[in-house]
């Protein structure tokens, strides 16, 4: 398999002064957090337009947003993704989405599937247009059978089939880590979406990821879509999230939201828990290039919440 380019190396800049001197940054209020994945109608399962989003961004008190939609395919694949024709559009939508805003930061993702069988059309897609970043995840662990896909639920009701499930998803999100293609890797153990877990100490499923991104340096997600589904967690558990830490893995909060009204959403609770962890700082992405940022010590409730 030909390997992605080389993840460019992290630059200083001045925002970071305060966090290399263990210090608190001073005037820059709550805007210290991002969130870098969400998603367009472009997707048949979105509301808003990319302006709508950085509003609300900005409307709550982030520093800056992005969208990640999902990515192409080169033929039909499911029904929830961008066609291969409107990719044009999204980067149109998104470029006008930044004109508006002006100074405040609009950058441009991309959410991918990671599917074996495809990674040359990934490795194609990563250079079709200047990404910010791209996000992995995975979806799929069979031909056409989504871990998040309700209709599948009836293939996990024994423990065997349950464990096979949770098995097979975890093989593949460290096999996604250790292909180097992407910056964030996206909610962690959305296997877990429905509320079914294997009987057991379940850092057992959560090792060879750590491992991996450990060893390539990439960044995990820490998403609270979860706390809008079923599971009502946020993704990954705080035992993943432990590791995580301890290993020295770098972390992004975001939202994964397909309304505005959900950027940001349940912020402080999320911060609170990586905090509770250990976790002092988070990244933004430029260019495929990234660089440490101070967290926040808290984060405002009311406006950022599940409803």
């Amino acid at each position: 398999m030909t390997m992605a380019r080389a993840r460019a190396p992290e630059i200083p800049q001045a925002g970071e002064q305060c966090l290399l001197a263990g210090m608190r940054c001073l005037g820059q209020g709550s805007r210290m957090l991002s969130d870098y994945h969400t998603h367009t109608p472009l997707c048949h399962h979105a509301e808003g337009a990319p302006l709508e989003y950085a509003q609300a961004a900005k409307a709550a008190g982030l520093a800056e947003i992005g969208l990640s939609d999902h990515n192409p395919m080169p033929e039909a694949f499911d029904d929830w993704r961008m066609a291969r024709e409107d990719l044009p559009r999204y980067l149109q939508w998104v470029e006008e989405a930044r004109q508006a805003m002006g100074d405040f930061p609009v950058r441009l993702g991309l959410e991918c599937d990671y599917l074996s069988g495809h990674l040359p059309w990934l490795e194609q897609t990563a250079q079709m247009a200047p990404w910010d970043y791209l996000i992995g995840s995975v979806h799929y662990i069979d031909d056409g059978v989504a871990v998040d896909d309700p209709k599948h639920l009836s293939r996990w009701r024994n423990a065997s089939d349950l464990a096979w499930m949770w098995e097979r998803y975890w093989q593949l999100y460290a096999e996604m880590i250790q292909s180097r293609l992407f910056d964030i890797h996206a909610h962690p153990d959305l296997a877990k979406r429905f509320g079914l877990r294997p009987a057991g100490d379940l850092r057992r499923f959560y090792e060879a990821s750590i491992e991996a991104l450990a060893a390539t340096g990439a960044a995990l997600e820490v998403s609270t879509a979860g706390l809008r589904k079923d599971v009502r967690e946020i993704y990954p558990a705080r035992e993943m999230l432990e590791m995580a830490f301890a290993a020295g893995v770098p972390i992004v909060i975001n939202s994964d939201a397909h309304r505005p009204q959900d950027v940001g959403a349940d912020y402080a609770q999320a911060l609170a828990l990586v905090r509770s962890v250990g976790y002092r700082s988070t990244l933004r992405f430029e260019g495929r290039r990234r660089r440490e940022v101070p967290l926040p010590e808290t984060w405002p409730t009311a406006a950022t919440s599940t409803p």
